[in-house]
């Protein structure tokens, strides 16, 4: 019997009175947190949550997740995290596909109404039992009136728990990724996929009792949730939480809180290196910061080289995916760390590259990165055919394409799949072109990535209209982005009188692409 919120319990036994979490001026002990988290599963059992049931959960870099996170674990439920950025009918779409029947939802702001669009969503699901509005403060009510609040669920409820027994094959998280085609699935992950990843990152990145780690990598993506929430409660350090992104403000905590482990997908890098603020504080950092970690897409040797050099510490890069857990391969410090690379395989992960007909590839070409092991999912949720072309004899087909070098180092060269990575975030141009083939004036539209310095690729859609109908470049990409996520959206139109397409009528994206 194995429950993944032991992490919590024993990190609390060891370090009850040091900071589990900070944020902006306000500090949880693992104590604190802990007897937070029981209120949660309390309240949770209390509503009738049972062992097996999904629960999912929108929020920021805020304690309120962690807090969440773990309660949703401790009652022997299934953690659904989604990004705080999906409109109401995706928040629809996943909460019916989880069949989740309970979701916790930040309350948001102006800008970013997530707790109106989240209950939106939660009122077209009818399979989804309750709804609780996160709110800045615990004895704040919901804006939405007839809302039930996470402060609700947790008032009067006891801060201790007994953790509802699982076993290490049950299903701790479903998490949301998607190929080119289709809707979003779910990868399911067990509490020992998520366990043995975070006690891999724990060796790789050398973390300690003694540890800070700034977390503005968005806790809802697998990245940031194992590498840092899971592996800084696993070794009883502490998380610095930052909602947003900024390179001032992320330079400004590092150097107030002598932060010792950052983790970013490239665009951060790509904006650390250009910033040309207070190079006091920019010298501080490499005073305290031992391991910046890489990871989402690919590093730019020049982005890597230009941060090293300008604060002095090295960056690891690795390679990794949801259904992986996340962590795949790593620049490792007793295998040794080569620029440009993804490194080698982790502990108890294999990995070959293969042809078309899956055959391993020699060294030095180009082959399709398959692996096994402990990181591989269970599968998608309730996607059999889905599972059958990802998961073939306990290899899991990742659709990116690498070469490995006679050292055994692993490079990723191009990929299979037409998927996006924009600023770390994956956008899938299918969902993309489902969204804009909707309007009224659009006939045909194929979306592409495109390259970009400061976003890594930019989402470009190539749109052909219908005849006497006319919409401008603005109005198509103001309408597209009333539907769909911030990130999704395209921020470059092309207007075109035709798509290339090849005999067979399949549009060739490569031909859009020169």
């Amino acid at each position: 019997m194995f429950n993944l919120s032991i992490l919590l319990e024993s990190s609390t036994s060891k370090y009850a009175n040091r900071n589990a979490f900070t944020y902006e001026n306000t500090s949880l002990t693992y104590a604190q947190l802990n007897g937070a988290v029981n209120q949660v599963a309390n309240g949770l059992v209390q509503s009738g949550i049972q062992k097996g049931d999904k629960v999912a959960l929108s929020c920021l870099n805020i304690p309120y997740f962690p807090i969440i996170y773990f309660g949703i674990l401790k009652a022997g439920a299934v953690v659904v995290p989604l990004s705080v950025l999906l409109k109401e009918n995706e928040v629809a779409y996943h909460l019916q596909d989880s069949e989740a029947k309970a979701y916790f939802c930040f309350v948001g702001n102006e800008m970013l109404p997530m707790g109106e669009r989240g209950y939106k969503g939660f009122n077209n699901t009818p399979t989804c039992e309750n709804f609780y509005m996160i709110m800045p403060s615990p004895t704040m009510d919901s804006p939405i009136e007839g809302t039930k609040t996470l402060g609700a669920l947790m008032n009067g409820q006891l801060p201790s728990f007994e953790s509802i027994m699982t076993t290490p094959d049950d299903t701790a998280l479903i998490i949301y990724t998607s190929g080119t085609t289709g809707k979003p699935k779910g990868a399911e992950l067990s509490h020992s996929n998520i366990f043995m990843n975070a006690m891999i990152c724990k060796g790789l990145t050398s973390m300690t009792f003694e540890d800070k780690s700034l977390i503005v990598l968005p806790l809802f993506h697998i990245f940031s949730m194992t590498v840092l929430m899971v592996n800084i409660v696993y070794c009883g350090g502490e998380g610095i939480l930052l909602p947003r992104f900024d390179p001032e403000k992320v330079i400004d905590l590092m150097v107030k809180h002598k932060i010792t482990i950052f983790a970013g997908v490239p665009t951060m890098y790509w904006a650390l290196t250009n910033y040309e603020g207070n190079k006091a504080a920019i010298d501080a950092i490499g005073e305290n910061l031992k391991i910046a970690v890489s990871g989402g897409a690919s590093l730019p040797l020049n982005v890597l080289e230009s941060f090293e050099k300008k604060f002095n510490v090295q960056i690891i890069e690795g390679y990794g995916m949801s259904e992986g857990s996340p962590v795949v391969t790593f620049n490792q410090k007793d295998v040794g760390c080569k620029p440009g690379s993804i490194g080698t395989p982790v502990w108890g992960v294999q990995v070959k590259l293969v042809d078309d007909a899956g055959n391993e590839v020699p060294q030095g070409e180009k082959g399709e990165l398959i692996y096994k092991g402990h990181n591989v999912m269970k599968g998608y949720y309730k996607k059999p055919k889905a599972n059958a072309k990802t998961i073939k004899n306990g290899w899991l087909y990742s659709g990116d394409i690498a070469t490995k070098d006679e050292d055994g180092f692993y490079y990723i060269v191009d990929r299979t799949k037409d998927m996006i990575i924009r600023g770390g975030f994956n956008v899938y141009p299918r969902e993309v072109e489902d969204v804009m083939m909707e309007h009224e004036a659009v006939s045909l539209v194929a979306v592409i990535g495109v390259p970009s310095e400061a976003r890594g690729e930019e989402i470009k859609a190539c749109v052909v209209l219908k005849p006497d109908l006319s919409v401008t470049e603005e109005e198509l990409m103001a309408w597209t982005k009333e539907r769909i996520a911030d990130y999704k959206y395209p921020r470059i139109i092309d207007f075109m009188d035709a798509l290339p397409m090849s005999a067979t009528g399949k549009i060739l994206k490569k031909e859009l692409r020169k």
